[in-house]
């Protein structure tokens, strides 16, 4: 059994991803991890752009439920939600993937690529994460604010078709219309297959990005198989169910994660990567420190595949709108 296989229907996560390259006007200083200065600039120039009444705090607004802002970084729970009543807001829509190079400062003549996924209903909202990035350039970012241009924005990794497609470019500053066929990532969860027996083997994963993974409401260095799986279907279930339009308030997360702890570490190579950012919003600096590195599971691995390859694309754990929590499956 190479699947969590449901019965009655499987459940599809719609993503799309882009590829944004931007070239510096006049030198760019940037921190070594880069994603703390995309997200928090991009989040200023996406309110700047979108937000009509100019809110302090979305939650008090009287147009929160029609607004995009809102939706995108505030994402408000529906007042009929089957899950998730006692939060104030769903996981962010969308993913910034940062250039993992440490190279710091940017000249003019310089690119700077990074990764944006977008997730479910989101991705119809392209040209306005488009629009916000191009206002970014004359903000300014880093230290010192340095200009950029938006030079350009292609749709990657699209599902039967062979090339990448440029839906942006700041030679004619036109959005082309994005070809149709989001990345659908298919899975489904059923705990009937803790009763199938499959052959053990081994996984490996390294973590690209600090990984900011809870269990029992404290971060852990040492991600247990189960702590893993249960970061993992806590974020698929909420993307699929607020993005997505999937109802997920079925699963039965009690006896999968039961599964899970059937499968154990069998050797780790990870260290604690610290670093801070700045949140103008609550006027705080703020940790946001995680693990990277590598790790390798030995057990009953198969079943739960497609959740550790959804999770490949969609990052776990705290923090992901800032490229947080990035792994990659390494080949045996």
């Amino acid at each position: 059994m190479d699947v969590l296989s449901d019965p009655h229907a499987g459940i599809c996560l719609r993503v799309r991803r882009f590829c944004f390259t931007i070239e510096p006007e006049e030198t760019l200083v940037l921190p070594t991890y880069k994603g703390s200065a995309l997200r928090g600039a991009f989040g200023h120039a996406f309110r700047k752009v979108i937000c009509a009444l100019r809110k302090e705090k979305c939650i008090e607004c009287l147009l929160r439920g029609k607004c995009i802002y809102s939706y995108v970084f505030e994402t408000p729970p529906p007042s009929d939600t089957k899950v998730m009543r006692k939060y104030t807001t769903a996981p962010h829509p969308f993913v910034l993937e940062p250039p993992l190079e440490r190279k710091r400062e940017y000249v003019p003549g310089d690119a700077i690529s990074f990764g944006l996924l977008l997730i479910g209903k989101a991705i119809e909202y392209l040209p306005y994460f488009i629009y916000a990035f191009d206002e970014m350039g004359k903000t300014g970012l880093g230290k010192g604010k340095g200009a950029f241009t938006l030079g350009k924005v292609v749709n990657t990794g699209m599902p039967n078709l062979p090339d990448d497609q440029t839906v942006y470019s700041s030679d004619t500053k036109t959005l082309v219309p994005v070809q149709s066929g989001d990345l659908c990532l298919p899975f489904s969860v059923d705990p009937a297959m803790c009763a199938v027996s499959s052959p053990p083997g081994q996984l490996s994963l390294e973590f690209l990005t600090p990984a900011r993974i809870s269990y029992d409401r404290h971060l852990t260095d040492k991600p247990e198989f189960h702590v893993l799986i249960r970061n993992l279907l806590r974020r698929l279930a909420l993307l699929c169910y607020f993005h997505c339009g999937e109802d997920t308030s079925g699963w039965d997360f009690k006896k999968i994660i039961e599964c899970a702890e059937g499968v154990r570490i069998k050797e780790k190579d990870l260290k604690w990567h610290d670093w801070e950012r700045y949140s103008a919003r609550q006027d705080t600096r703020m940790k946001m420190g995680g693990f990277i590195g590598k790790i390798t599971y030995e057990g009953q691995i198969g079943p739960f595949m497609p959740l550790i390859r959804a999770g490949e694309i969609v990052h776990v754990g705290k923090g992901t709108s800032f490229g947080l929590g990035k792994y990659r499956i390494l080949e045996k």
